[in-house]
């Protein structure tokens, strides 16, 4: 066969079998949002033929065929969309090979049942409840990363190439040793200056206009509703395919300000995966290049843009149209400076962004323990305990508000957690080459967004995966990824807030 015969036919598969995958991520979105509590058997029943019939079409030995065929090809190797799109398929069918389908169905079933368990054990605030099918998904993951790594990876480090190519735990130490430090630093520095009020969240505000307020909002940056949705779950996330992007997010009585800024963090998702090529559907290049890139558009939006000074200036009446009195005691400056609160706190997505990554330390570390087999499941909560005293200074009264917050680790997100981190790092990096190029504060002061997504379509959307992460950084900023955008980030914001040298 040609190799543009085989390319063809290639992509055409390729293209079917993302369906199956789509298929899942739906069912997996209504398992979170509307499925009845009887649904549970059948669903997880469900999700492990997808992933059962996805398997065996990904390691198809046409597949290898194809992809010998296509590489071969010279006329494909000059083309960048034919090239890319072999390079990452190569990636893709190498790393399938390597995983028994009886792994991958009980892989899947598992985590449906786990998730499930996951939130009664959360509701209950009981560990012990979950802690049998946390040890039968860290078994099944322990299968999988030695199926996966090379002679010299570890189990952490295979798991977590699949969400960040090339990531490493020891690459990771090397970021988070000094990151730890300077981050250690600002907050102690912060304790020195004013501390911004917090009544806004402390306002009892009624859920249905919370609802329509975050709408508005995520509306307003240009996610379209025609192609996705907004409901709730109790971890909010965002999942989908093109036309068709799931959102969730979560309401309390009080805390407005967190239902915002989870919200605008998975629009922040929703509008990468909707600004993705529609050309290339189906196929890596209308894939996010990583997680990694995937967190940096959520925490884009959630903080660059929704914790700015520019962004309450045009928030503010919009937050009084619907709330009324209750919201007009507060002026744009109040609303801002208490978006900005620096606190150490209990719950990873409620933190400020100087003490955010310190939770993501705590859950990588622990992941990687976890996965060597130096921690033992019984032991997680309290040696999460003593990491939250150790990192942040507060005791934890309960597994729910602790090592049970997260559903990561119920749906088998192991090596997950350092992608938060590098996207707090990949946003900064991206929001100063854009601020170059665009009077950005302006912009978001009268609440014009749409330069700001097309900047970012441009210069992150539009490629998928066409280049690896540290390449499409350089190509979108000028620079290799560097912690020091994201540290003059927040210096500079929070000794304004705070008032402080």
């Amino acid at each position: 066969m040609s190799g543009s015969k085989a390319y063809a036919a290639l992509i055409e598969f390729v293209q079917q079998t993302s369906l199956l995958s789509s298929a899942s991520a739906l069912l997996s979105w209504d398992q979170e949002t509307g499925m009845p509590p009887g649904g549970g058997d059948a669903r997880a029943r469900q999700l492990a033929l997808l992933g059962r019939l996805q398997h065996e079409r990904q390691t198809d030995p046409r597949m290898a065929d194809w992809l010998q065929a296509c590489a071969a090809d010279e006329t494909l190797a000059a083309d960048p969309v034919a090239a890319a799109n072999v390079r990452e398929l190569q990636r893709d069918h190498a790393r399938a090979t390597k995983l028994p389908g009886a792994l991958v169905a009980a892989l899947a079933e598992t985590e449906s049942r786990a998730q499930q368990a996951w939130a009664e054990a959360r509701t209950r605030s009981d560990f012990a409840a979950f802690a049998p099918w946390l040890q039968k998904l860290l078994h099944l993951h322990q299968q999988k990363a030695d199926c996966l790594r090379a002679p010299t990876q570890s189990r952490w480090d295979a798991l977590a190439d699949l969400f960040e190519p090339g990531l490493t735990a020891a690459a990771l130490h090397r970021w988070f040793l000094p990151l730890r430090a300077r981050l250690v630093e600002l907050r102690q520095r912060l304790a020195a200056g004013t501390r911004p009020a917090d009544g806004i969240q402390q306002v009892a505000l009624p859920q249905p206009a919370q609802e329509a307020f975050v709408r508005a909002v995520i509306g307003a940056m240009g996610f379209d509703f025609q192609r996705g949705r907004l409901d709730r779950s109790a971890h909010p996330f965002c999942t989908g395919t093109l036309g068709d992007v799931r959102l969730t997010t979560r309401f309390h009585d009080a805390l407005v300000l967190d239902a915002l800024g989870s919200t605008m963090h998975e629009a922040g998702h929703g509008l990468y995966e909707q600004g993705l090529p529609e050309a290339h559907a189906g196929t890596p290049l209308a894939e996010a290049c990583s997680l990694g890139i995937h967190e940096s558009q959520s925490r884009f939006w959630e903080n660059h843009v929704g914790r700015s000074r520019a962004f309450w200036h045009w928030c503010q009446p919009l937050l009084q149209r619907h709330f009324g009195a209750a919201a007009a005691a507060f002026s744009t400056d109040d609303l801002w400076r208490t978006a900005n609160i620096v606190e150490p706190s209990l719950i990873r997505v409620e933190a400020d962004e100087a003490t955010y990554d310190l939770h993501v330390m705590i859950r990588c570390e622990l992941e990687v323990a976890l996965l060597a087999g130096d921690l033992p499941v019984g032991d997680l909560p309290a040696a999460w305990n003593r990491a939250y005293a150790d990192y942040l200074g507060v005791q934890v009264p309960d597994d729910r508000r602790g090592c049970l917050q997260d559903v990561h680790w119920s749906c088998g997100l192991f090596g997950y957690f350092p992608t938060y981190t590098l996207g707090n790092l990949y946003a900064a990096q991206f929001a100063a080459a854009l601020q170059r190029d665009l009077p950005v504060d302006d912009l978001v002061a009268r609440g014009e967004f749409a330069p700001l997504r097309s900047w970012l379509q441009a210069h992150v959307h539009a490629h998928g995966r066409r280049y690896p992460p540290a390449e499409l950084c350089v190509r979108a900023t000028g620079s290799p990824l560097s912690a020091e955008p994201f540290l003059a980030y927040l210096d500079r914001k929070f000794t304004a807030v705070y008032q402080v040298r």
